[in-house]
């Protein structure tokens, strides 16, 4: 096998598990500091804070693992794969997957405020069912269907 394909498959590979990564860390720091976003701490300008700095470097994380996937896929598809149908279905998956959560994202989330309610708080976790579950699709597709 080809040294630039095998290496090509590994940067996508872990391209994709990187994005993917930064996604599930992501709900176990939104759970753990949920208490103190959704009660009445007296330091919840702190907790916004520290929410407000990991998102920014858990966007850097994400993008950088989807432009890579983006890049290695073309690449990929380019020089080895060729550009068939099943291709265009994951290219599509994927560009669905982005307009979905960043249209969750500016809809829901960026709306928030906190202190907010449990109910408001949820908002996060629904914004993670759909990513995670858009994620299974990509990768069911991926692996059983490709």
């Amino acid at each position: 096998m080809d040294i630039i394909h095998t290496l090509l498959r590994f940067l996508h590979i872990t391209s994709f598990a990187a994005w993917f990564g930064s996604v599930l860390a992501s709900i176990y720091f939104l759970k753990s500091i949920e208490e103190k976003l959704t009660g009445n701490a007296s330091n919840i300008g702190e907790y916004t804070s520290l929410l407000q700095r990991y998102i920014k470097l858990e966007t850097k994380i994400a993008d950088t693992g989807f432009k890579m996937v983006i890049v290695t896929g073309i690449l990929l598809a380019s020089l080895y794969h060729g550009w068939t149908l099943w291709v265009f279905v994951k290219i599509a998956l994927i560009v669905l997957q982005v307009a979905l959560t960043l249209g969750y994202i500016t809809r829901s989330i960026r709306t928030l405020s906190y202190p907010c309610t449990g109910t408001e708080y949820a908002k996060w976790y629904r914004l993670f069912t759909l990513s995670l579950t858009m994620f299974a699709v990509v990768l069911t597709v991926s692996f059983f269907l490709l």
